[in-house]
């Protein structure tokens, strides 16, 4: 199979998930990625996602920070928008990983979707311009590095904001794959909802300035009936650091309106941040399942008159 083949459909037919290609990709990124302890293998996971961008016809660039007194980069993928090219719709997920860690879960999970969503809308012409984005150093990782986290985010959002960027949404994965009906579900303290005792929902965390972005994906997660469990938090997360932990929240800070999408991580996952976050422990049609309800938000936010 070609790798569009599978997104097409005839006259204005929805394009469609394939497993198989999430599969595919997970597995070619799973393993340790991380700046100190396998730079070798994050430079090839950089790599990789520059190559399935490009061959699927985007506009493909990098985006350099500079960490501990070396670069990296954030490779960015664009598809401009036809008749509102200035505003953007950006799709972000981390590529790195902690030094114990596959990371087939956090975050090849997210990246894989999000290699798949820019797929699916490969053929999509989209008003507003539609940005993907493989972002790096995410890990709080121990390294002779800053170990700050977040610091591809970080400096993504702060150029966004010198460069006068018009986001109007931003929609980060954040682990995407660990669910199902045996798994048990935890709660951070203090978080103001009910939370279901099993984890076969995704979570959906947005702040006050992003309630609508968040109310609209989960009108479209029901029609794709996907779970999902909604959390709007006051500011900008202070009160609940948890709801802090990815790379949404500096674009919160910058003053985007962004939510992160999550199977939750160590509050479901027995293998976060371990050497069990393996291939073989995921929930792949759960993992379509959530690419099938991005790629409509994408598809509405961003506007299609055609394909």
């Amino acid at each position: 199979m070609s790798p569009r083949s599978g997104c097409r459909g005839g006259g204005d037919a929805a394009p469609t998930v394939s497993e198989a290609r999430i599969a595919r990709h997970i597995r070619s990124l799973e393993g340790v990625r991380h700046p100190a302890a396998a730079p070798a293998a994050l430079a090839k996971a950089q790599a990789y996602i520059e190559e399935n961008l490009r061959s699927l016809e985007y506009h493909v660039g990098l985006h350099p920070f500079t960490d501990g007194g070396k670069t990296f980069h954030n490779v960015i993928a664009t598809r401009t928008g036809r008749s509102l090219p200035c505003k953007r719709i950006l799709v972000l997920a981390h590529y790195d990983t902690v030094a114990g860690s596959p990371g087939a879960d956090d975050n090849a999970s997210g990246v894989a979707v999000m290699l798949e969503l820019a797929a699916m809308l490969g053929d999509l012409v989209p008003e507003r311009t539609l940005q993907f984005v493989g972002v790096n150093l995410e890990e709080n990782a121990e390294t002779e590095l800053s170990g700050s986290g977040l610091r591809g985010s970080t400096a993504l959002a702060r150029h966004a904001r010198e460069e006068g960027w018009d986001v109007e949404a931003v929609v980060v994965l954040e682990s995407v794959a660990f669910a199902g009906a045996s798994v048990v579900q935890e709660a951070p303290a203090g978080v103001p909802v009910e939370v279901p005792a099993v984890g076969d929902f995704l979570a959906v965390i947005a702040n006050e300035r992003s309630h609508a972005l968040a109310a609209r994906f989960v009108q479209v997660a029901g029609r794709a009936a996907l779970p999902v469990v909604p959390l709007v938090v006051p500011g900008n997360g202070e009160m609940l650091p948890d709801t802090r932990r990815s790379d949404h929240a500096p674009f919160w800070d910058a003053g985007f309106p962004a939510i992160m999408l999550t199977d939750t991580t160590n509050f479901r996952n027995p293998h976060y941040h371990g050497a069990g976050d393996t291939f073989e422990t995921l929930n792949l049609p759960f993992a379509a399942a959530v690419c099938r309800a991005v790629a409509a938000l994408l598809t509405e936010l961003a506007g299609s008159p055609g394909r």
